[in-house]
């Protein structure tokens, strides 16, 4: 193995340090013959587009940008065709220009997508049916069919985990740079799901404003119309299994450094970000831009520790804070972390997640997250960066263009009797379209 410019650190070191969520295959050596034909692949991302998006976050840390990053929880290798993805993409488009307009400044888009396969669980099995199986883990790990032959680990997942991921981001460069970004398309605006709700009018009015600003901008001459079909639009996943982000781990040779080329950007979980852990030691020595999920669970002092192992040289745009308290604990415990972060001087660019710490077990037995839960932790998150100086960055949603029925709440008033008319996720619920494109108002109304 080849040392880095990390004192210490190998792409394999990760692997003498504790391991958590990493599937155990019965057959130890077709995984390996398998992460070698990975490693064999063609990388699915360049280090150019790496750093661009490492300097955009920079940004986004300093107020000059806001980051919107959302996508599926888990991703499904059955959701990989042109509507789907044209639909996740579509939402983050929409979201994104309503997003500008509030700030009056760039937005990064970095989709949940070509590559969130994998989710860590809580319990190794679960019941289903009155039957004890185990949990299942995303498609690149197991099947969500309830047999114990589906749910054993099969490593060849991993395999189909990087094609439909190849494939995923094909169809993505595709669209965008065949135009499919640009604004004066009426199918970016298909807002007919919310125009019979009673926020419609504001909505409409924001919608008309944009487009009328668009179109004065062109007459005067001021914006050429080729550009608002050219959009940045970059990747991201939790680094989870570690032997497959190890895989897609390449050397740039002429600068030393490693980066994970699977990803733009990759994020540590709640779950596995402590001290001494497997992804910490791995994340330590990639030179991407890192996300950190972050809830009251984890001690301040252990967490200032990691960021200074993780980004020894404190450079803008490496480390993004991604607070994932709840709606009921934000207010006690993200002044406490923004005050001790700002007095030890470490570089971090803050972005809000409002979905893990919300969620909610009905009655029957079905996870879901009511909207108006969401949109307090973001409404909070906001006010408590404003009153302590710094600067909210971005936010991270799991949502999804289609209109399914698993957040409670909304402009249409979902509620727990009408989950099951559309409950499509194989993990966490996510906003459905409706839901999206209203938070994106609100949150507008709150850069403003």
């Amino acid at each position: 193995m080849e040392n880095s410019k990390n004192t210490g650190w190998e792409r394999g070191s990760w692997k003498e340090r504790k391991s958590l969520h990493q599937p155990v295959y019965s057959n130890s050596s077709a995984y390996e013959d398998i992460l070698l034909k990975i490693g064999s692949y063609p990388p699915l991302v360049f280090i150019g587009e790496v750093e661009n998006l490492k300097k955009q976050i920079a940004d986004a840390g300093m107020g000059k940008r806001f980051i919107l990053q959302g996508g599926d929880c888990a991703e499904r290798f059955i959701d990989c065709s042109d509507r789907l993805i044209i639909n996740k993409i579509k939402i983050l488009l929409q979201m994104s220009v309503i997003l500008a307009y509030g700030a009056r400044k760039p937005v990064v888009r970095i989709g949940r997508i070509a590559g969130q396969y994998s989710k860590p669980r809580s319990s190794p099995t679960e019941i289903i049916d009155g039957k004890s199986v185990p949990t299942y883990r995303g498609d690149a790990v197991n099947m969500y069919g309830t047999a114990d032959s589906e749910r054993e680990p099969d490593p060849e997942r991993l395999i189909l985990a990087y094609f439909h991921s190849v494939a995923t981001l094909n169809f993505i460069r595709a669209i965008i740079s065949g135009g499919f970004a640009d604004l004066h398309h009426p199918y970016n605006w298909n807002l007919h799901s919310i125009e019979k709700t009673r926020e419609w009018p504001m909505y409409n009015e924001t919608v008309e404003r944009i487009l009328d600003a668009i179109n004065f901008m062109e007459s005067f001459g001021g914006l050429n119309p080729e550009s608002l079909g050219k959009v940045d639009f970059f990747i991201s996943h939790e680094g989870l299994l570690l032997g497959y982000e190890e895989a897609l781990t390449r050397k740039d040779s002429s600068t030393g450094k490693y980066y994970n080329l699977g990803s733009h950007m990759i994020w540590i979980g709640e779950r596995t970000l402590f001290k001494g852990s497997s992804h910490v030691e791995y994340f330590r020595g990639i030179s991407n831009p890192i996300g950190m999920k972050v809830s009251h669970r984890i001690d301040t002092g252990h967490l200032m520790d990691i960021i200074s192992d993780l980004n020894p040289r404190n450079e803008e745009g490496r480390i993004t804070l991604i607070t994932r308290y709840g709606s009921e604990k934000v207010a006690g415990h993200l002044p406490g972390l923004i005050r001790e972060i700002k007095k030890s001087g470490l570089k971090v660019t803050w972005s809000c997640d409002p979905m893990h710490g919300n969620i909610i077990q009905t009655v029957g037995n079905m996870k879901t997250r009511d909207f108006d839960d969401i949109l307090k932790e973001v409404s909070l998150s906001f006010k408590i960066h404003r009153e302590s100086g710094t600067h909210i960055g971005g936010v991270h949603f799991e949502l999804t263009g289609e209109d399914v029925t698993e957040c409670t709440g909304g402009a249409l008033d979902l509620q727990d009797k009408d989950l099951h008319e559309n409950y499509e996720t194989y993990c966490d619920p996510r906003l459905n379209y409706t839901q999206s494109m209203e938070m994106a108002f609100l949150i507008s109304g709150l850069l403003k």
